[in-house]
């Protein structure tokens, strides 16, 4: 009996000696991983708000007999955000252009994917078409934040029958300029 209470005694302190090193063991992975920053300093007097960098407009499901003759979808509204404006003698007010891959129609945005025979207009806040290569009408700038509105929707190209149904896509990239 004495000997199993020193058996106990010693491989409790083996134990626990054993459980502490591994608790202290500086190679366990206890999890790990990385953290990538990126951006670019830009030499505006606005910074864009991350949010509305890089976003999508989803145009919705349109009836391709709305798109005959030149025919429209219903437009949807998109925002550039820009924050921290510090307005002094260059930022009263900022155009915007938009550039991308043209369509059949001149100045509008074509679309690619399984879809055809429509364009991407855009249109500023004021409901101003925007050509592609274009800027907008400028829009005046206050400190603080100030929100570019803007709006899309489907063209259809031409006659009756030319818009072909299914999926498409179309990216316009935005520079700004301040005035």
């Amino acid at each position: 009996m004495k000997l199993n209470k020193i058996v106990l005694g010693i491989t409790l302190v083996f134990g626990i000696a054993a459980f502490s090193q591994a608790a202290t063991d500086p190679t366990a992975d206890l999890g790990h991983g990385t953290v990538t920053f990126t951006g670019s300093i830009i030499d505006a007097p606005c910074s864009i708000d991350s949010g509305t960098i890089d976003q999508t407009v989803d145009l919705g499901p349109v009836s391709k007999v709305a798109l005959d003759n030149k025919g429209t979808s219903t437009p949807k509204d998109f925002k550039i955000k820009l924050e921290k404006c510090n307005i002094g003698d260059k930022g009263k007010s900022v155009t915007a252009k938009f550039t991308g891959a043209e369509g059949n129609t001149t100045g509008l945005l074509g679309i690619t994917g399984t879809a055809a025979g429509a364009s991407v207009v855009m249109k500023d806040g004021k409901g101003e078409l925007i050509e592609l290569g274009k800027s907008s009408d400028a829009q005046k700038l206050q400190n603080g934040n100030n929100t570019l509105l803007f709006s899309a929707y489907l063209q259809g190209n031409g006659a009756s029958g030319g818009v072909v149904p299914g999926d498409f896509s179309s990216v316009a990239n935005f520079t700004l300029d301040y005035q």
